[in-house]
């Protein structure tokens, strides 16, 4: 595949026809992914391939009050869990996260609800021990040292596309991280980055949809004029 087209056509994908992701497949997709770029070379991820059925019922069960809640702000017309979000408006909008989880329990459910039933679930974990985080200490939200991990991450999803598969990153489960922790035996210095769910899609969006370029990149300045194509 073209790597033109593949970054224009892989998408998220939730929805899988069930058939099995073996391991040698999985370590095709990591033994390319592992060119991906990171500070220094270190090479900082660390990758935990979940098969055990507690485990991955374990880490559904972590990942769905952070979904709720998600769904929750979304309901109230908040970016859920933006930085600059209101805490006392936020707060108020989290109580409506219990009746989100009743009302999936009334049902089939959807991805979430069936997190543990996707036929690859990989975690991917950050060793801090060789991540330069340059935003360390100066009281912003620390995310810089995420660019030493999250191109593996998405490396695996564009290895996956090439194979014929599809899949989804999610940082869900960081809101209930000492479950998600104590799950995966992490130590002290294992950060935890994202999930990634896998499988052979049952439908891969054909169109996607995104802003413009001149909508998100300006010449000089955050004001600047939009940058058009000579």
């Amino acid at each position: 595949m073209e790597i033109r087209e593949a970054l224009r056509t892989t998408g998220a994908v939730r929805a899988f026809d069930g058939t099995p992701v073996d391991r040698r497949t999985i370590y095709d997709l990591l033994d390319t992914a592992r060119f991906a770029p990171s500070g220094g070379n270190r090479q900082c991820w660390r990758v935990v391939v979940v098969e055990d059925p507690e485990k991955r019922r374990a880490l559904r069960d972590a990942y769905l009050p952070g979904w709720y809640e998600y769904l929750a702000l979304s309901k109230a017309g908040l970016v859920p869990f933006a930085v600059v979000n209101d805490l006392d408006e936020e707060a108020a909008a989290l109580r409506d996260a219990p009746a989100m989880a009743a009302h999936a329990r009334s049902g089939p459910g959807g991805f979430a609800e069936h997190l543990d039933e996707v036929p690859a679930l990989l975690v991917v974990l950050a060793d801090l021990r060789h991540v330069a985080a340059m935003d360390r200490g100066d009281g912003a939200t620390t995310f810089v040292g995420g660019a030493s991990v999250y191109p593996f991450a998405w490396s695996i999803l564009l290895a996956a596309r090439d194979a014929g598969l599809g899949g989804v990153m999610t940082t869900m489960v960081r809101r209930r991280d000492a479950d998600v922790r104590a799950i995966l035996g992490c130590e002290p210095h294992h950060e935890v980055a994202c999930v990634l769910a896998l499988g052979r899609p049952i439908a891969r969006p054909t169109k996607l949809t995104r802003s413009s370029v001149e909508s998100f990149a300006t010449i000089d300045v955050v004001e600047g004029a939009p940058l058009e194509p000579a």
